[in-house]
Formats: structure tokens, sequence, C-alpha cells
């Protein structure tokens, strides 16, 4: 795991200097604290300039592999973020094929993969990765991104120069280049708490999407994706959970196995829910020792699954390691937004980054249960989908009256949860089914969205939809059945644009690397032609998780209702961050932006500190937009996380 930064230009206005390049892999210095290296080649009359930057986070062939590395005569070059998890495979076969190599680690695999095969190289790998490719006989880039977004990798093409990174922060250390926001990824970002591939907050700025590769040849960029899951190729004559019990506890099973290839310490998350408990415990069936396990509470009962890990790690017979934690959102909120480089508003940032921290102080590795929900059916909402879409059968005009009677009902922060979410269903039923599903993911449905962005911020939602990912991935999968086709919507978009870009950014800020094993493609293919009967009913997600690894899970944790992993911002709000809403929401710079709706902003606050309404999540959501203004446009770019806020 590390960061990767460079760029190739072809004319003299848009160099990269050495010096430049040594700025941009020193904003990505915590991704890979242990070594670093540089590869810079002048341009000439016949070739571009070239320059490949990377900070090492050394995990295997600690002592060898430093980057940029190349082949045996130096002409193909590479700098590399991730693991190839069967590079020893890989290389058994290369060698065969007459390849020489001088190192003992993943990197090298992939520069003779290239070599062998061109552009089908990436069809060979397994892992998570986002690298560089330079080839100086074709004066040819390749930037690759792995199958499911688990790497990140930005790029923004110039007049005359190509520039990328693991980081967006890295970029905005060359001179000179713009930094104005994307007005457009502003809505997409309130609509959704993260801005979606290919978008970026800034014009100009590009995110490579989840298995997409870049080719950049004669000054043209081309663009491809290079796999998709086979939701389309659904095998519904296997209708039983017995009939996939097997496949799926072999295919898991490698996966762990592969991912547990290490020369430095290697632990495991483990939040005591089902998909962290099986990673786990099929890790300690493949060791001689405790697994290394972490887990941190809050004194706040709602958000503290500590009593769960416990079980699991007496169960497993793992050695465990739990903190408590009193998050410090004033000391941590200027890390956290320099880290995350643009608005991102999911608060369970928050624990990950401290979970991260305390993990680091034990081991370098860390295995996740991530990803389990999406491939399995494991969120509450996906039954509330299959409900409301059993419901598509009544007439419209039946459910617009139900729809119309829940506005009547009473509406508290003191109602408990599940009082609100049958209000919010019955509020809903009129949609069609995929309006439905993004009324209930938006941190601003469309109806919000009007109310707290500008006039003219809201004009653009003329020509835009917010939530065109969501739609386009919906279009791709036509033929199955409604609820397969939303967690398809959520590997697809919330997966990488929330959940994994939250895991990279709090692990790599301490230079921990996260691996998951149910992201691995083997697995995530199979459970896509999984029917949905065996992995959802009426009452119960993860079914043929859950029965096929049984032996590895406690009883409580098979029947727990699922407990997000979150902090108490509603709380913080009506306390000790009661301030920092008036200071920031309301001050003269945010409102001089023109983005927001004042006056709405300061009614979802009085709402919130007067406990009328629950409204944490938008207002954290508004926050974090704000407080990135004063990180990276209000400001040069801070090459270091800041203290205060700015």
């Amino acid at each position: 795991m590390c960061g990767i930064a460079g760029a190739v230009w072809w004319n003299d206005q848009e160099t990269v200097t050495r010096e430049v390049l040594q700025r941009m892999t020193d904003a990505i210095s915590h991704r890979g604290p242990d070594a670093e290296g540089h590869l810079y080649v002048e341009r000439t009359q016949q070739s571009p300039g070239v320059g490949l930057g990377h900070r090492r986070l050394s995990i295997i062939d600690v002592a060898g592999s430093r980057q940029p590395l190349g082949n045996e005569d130096g002409q193909i070059q590479i700098v590399f973020n991730g693991e190839i998890y069967n590079y020893r495979e890989l290389r058994a076969d290369l060698v065969q094929r007459g390849h020489t190599f001088a190192t003992d680690g993943d990197t090298e695999v992939i520069v003779h993969l290239y070599e062998e095969y061109g552009l089908e190289f990436v069809q060979h790998l397994r892992g998570m990765f986002a690298f560089a490719v330079w080839d100086g006989v074709k004066d040819q880039l390749v930037l690759v991104r792995d199958r499911l977004g688990q790497k990140p990798l930005f790029f923004r093409m110039d007049n005359g120069r190509l520039s990328f990174a693991s980081e967006l922060k890295s970029l905005l250390q060359i001179p000179n280049i713009p930094r104005v926001v994307d007005r457009e990824s502003v809505l997409r970002y309130m609509t959704l708490q993260y801005v979606p591939s290919p978008h970026s907050i800034l014009q100009g700025f590009e995110r490579l999407p989840p298995a997409g590769m870049a080719v950049l040849k004669d000054g043209q960029l081309s663009l491809s994706t290079w796999w998709s899951p086979p939701w389309n190729e659904p095998e519904l004559s296997r209708t039983k959970i017995s009939d996939w019990q097997e496949e799926l506890r072999a295919e898991l099973t490698e996966a762990v196995r592969l991912r547990l290839r290490s020369d430095v310490p290697l632990g495991a998350f483990l939040s005591g829910g089902i998909d962290s408990t099986v990673i786990t415990g099929l890790m300690q069936t493949q060791l001689n020792e405790p697994v290394q396990t972490f887990s941190i509470g809050f004194p706040v009962k709602a958000f503290d699954e500590r009593h769960y890990a416990r079980q699991a790690s007496e169960m497993l017979g793992t050695a465990h390691h739990e903190s408590v934690v009193s998050p410090d959102a004033l000391e941590l909120l200027p890390r956290l937004i320099w880290h995350y480089d643009e608005p991102y508003s999911d608060s369970s940032a928050v624990p990950t980054m401290y979970l991260s921290k305390m993990t680091r102080e034990h081991v370098t590795v860390a295995l996740t249960g991530d990803a389990g929900d999406e491939l399995f059916c494991g969120y509450d909402r996906y039954r509330a989908v299959r409900i409301a879409n059993s419901m598509n059968v009544t007439p419209k005009w039946i459910r617009r009256m139900f729809a119309s009677a829940a506005s009547f009902l009473p509406t508290s922060v003191r109602q408990k949860s599940l009082l609100r979410r049958g209000k919010r269903l019955l509020q809903t039923l009129a949609q069609d089914s995929e309006e439905r599903y993004l009324n209930w993911i938006s941190i601003f449905n469309r109806v919000a969205l009007q109310q707290v962005a500008s006039a003219d911020l809201h004009q653009l939602t003329n020509d835009i939809d917010p939530a065109q990912c969501i739609f386009d991935t919906y279009a791709r999968y036509p033929n199955r059945d409604f609820v397969s086709r939303t967690t398809a919507v959520d590997l697809e978009t919330y997966l990488p644009g929330d959940l994994l870009t939250k895991v990279d950014i709090a692990s790599m800020h301490v230079g921990l690397e996260c691996r998951s094993p149910m992201l691995d493609h083997r697995v995530v293919e199979l459970a896509a032609r999984m029917p949905i009967e065996v992995k959802q009913s009426m009452k119960q997600g993860k079914r043929v998780l859950t029965e096929t690894f049984r032996d590895l899970i406690p009883d409580d944790i098979q029947t727990r209702k699922k407990m997000g992993f979150g902090v108490p911002i509603d709380h913080w709000f009506r306390n000790e961050l009661k301030p920092l809403l008036h200071d920031i929401l309301l001050s003269k710079r945010c409102r001089e932006r023109g983005l927001l709706n004042m006056d709405f902003v300061q009614t979802l606050i009085e709402q919130h500190t007067r406990s009328q309404f629950d409204h944490a999540y938008r207002l954290w959501n508004l926050l974090c937009l704000e407080l990135w203004h004063r990180t990276y446009v209000d400001q040069p770019p801070p090459v270091a996380a800041p203290a205060t806020l700015a």
C-alpha cells in the first residue's frame, strides 16, 4: 500500500519540475512512510517528459521492490499502490515464459505481465490496486484502477500535460493549477454525501472509475472499463442455500488465504457483526497463532459494539484489543477535512480513523469485512425495498392516498426509529421504485435539495441530475429482481464512492493497509450470480452467508440487529459543536459562496438544536462542505494536515 503521483507532458509550458514532483509525493507521505522514489525524464523533440513519484508502505519484499520499478532494460516503469494477492502464481508462470525478476515482491509481476500480454495484463490480476505504467518504447502511459475501486486515482488533462495521483491534494501542489469548484458536483455531494466517479469537486479533475483504464498516447487519452460484475448472468436454477454453500466457503476461504501473504504483522477489524466475524474466523482457521483483532467503543451505548466483538473473539480464540474513545470533534475535524480531499460527510469516518490509529500501533495490515452487506443483502433498507416493491401492484391512486395520509403523522426526534422509518416508507409509496430508493438514501432528497440550495445552484438541476449515477447503474441491469438491482447499485456507487473511500483514507492516514476478502472479484462474481432467495427473506438478510459460516459466528451475533458504525453527531450539534454550527454555517464567508439558502440552513440549525427534529446528518454534510472550502479553496492547500480549523 502506497501513494503514487506523476505526470507526462509534451510541451514546455506544462512541465512538472523535479521540485514539483517532490512536493506532490510529500503531500501524500502519510500513505507511504517507509520510503520514497522518483523517476524523471526530460522532454525531447521525439519524446514527452515523464515524472513518476512514489511513497512506499513496505508490506511484501520489505528490503527490495523500491519504486519506480522497471523491467530488465528499464524501458517499462511502474508506480503502484495496492497488493496483487496472486503474485506468486503469476511470477512462476512468467519465469517459465522467460522473464527475469530482480525482486521478490508483487510490483514487478505487473511490469512483466504488461510485457507479456499488453493491455490485457489487467485480467490476470487478483487484488486491489491503482497504478501507472510508463512504456518508453511506445511513449505510452497506462493508468489502471482495480475492479471494485478499493484504491483511488485522480487525474487531470491540461493543454499538453496529464497529471495523476492517489489523492487530489497531491495534484494541487502543481503551480498555477486551477482550483475552481464544480458546482454540479456540489449538488451531487449534497445528495449522496460523496462525489461519485468519474466526477471530482474541482473542475477539470477526474477520478478513474472502478475497473477503469486510461491510455495516453500521442497526446490523446482513451478511457475504457475492463471488468464488470455479472449481475446479468443469474443462476436462477440454484434456489436453495445448500446449492451455494460449498462454493461460497471455498471462494471466501481462498480469498482470505491470499490476503494473509505479508512480510509484516497483520490483524483484523472485529466489530462483532457477521461480516468481520466470518473473516476473522477464516483467518484463525488458517493461522497457527491467535489473530490480533481490534475494536473500539464509545461512552454512548447506542454506538458501542464491544460486547459483541468480545463474544466473537472468545469463540474464535483471537488476541483482542479494544479501546473506548471520546471523540474530540473540534480536534479531529481539521485533519479529517484535509485528509479526505473533497467534501465527504459519512460520519463513520470519525470512528474509522480512531480504529485505524489504534490498530496501527500493533500491526501494519488489517483484514476487514467490507462489502458483506452489499453482496449478501445485509442492510435493513433492502428489506424495506422488498416490502415497498411488493406493494407496487397496488393501484397508484391508493398508494398516493397512503403517502398523503403519512404527511399528517407526527414527526419528532423523540419518536422511535421504527416509527420514523415507517412514516418515511409510507411517504414514498407513490414513487417509482428507483426514485423511492434514492429518496431513502439521499442526505438531501429532491425536495430538500431545492430548499437548501441557492436558487442559482439549484437551477443547474435543469441540466443535470445529481443522482444520475444511481439511475445509470439501475439501467444496466434491467432483468434482475429489484432488490438485486439495488444491491448492484450500492456495490457500484455507494461502496466505492463512500465506504471504500472512507476506509482507504482513514487507514492510510496512519500508514495502515486494509484488505477486504469479500471484495475478491471471484467472491463478488459468485454473489452477483446468486438469486435473491438465497440471500434474503422478508425477515432476514445474509441468509447464505450466515448459514455457510454458522460454525464461526456466535448465536447472539447471528440474530443481532445491525448497528451502524457511527458517532453521536446529533448530540454534538446540541452541545459542544453548537457554537461551531452558527460560527461556520451562518458566517459571512459561507453566505458569500452563493451555494446555500441561508434562511433554510438557519431553520435546520434551530430545529435541531431545539430537539424538534434530527437534522444531524444534513448539518454534518453542510459543515463539511464549508470547512472543505476553507481548507482547499480559500487558501493554498496545506501540504500537511492543519492543527486548527481555517
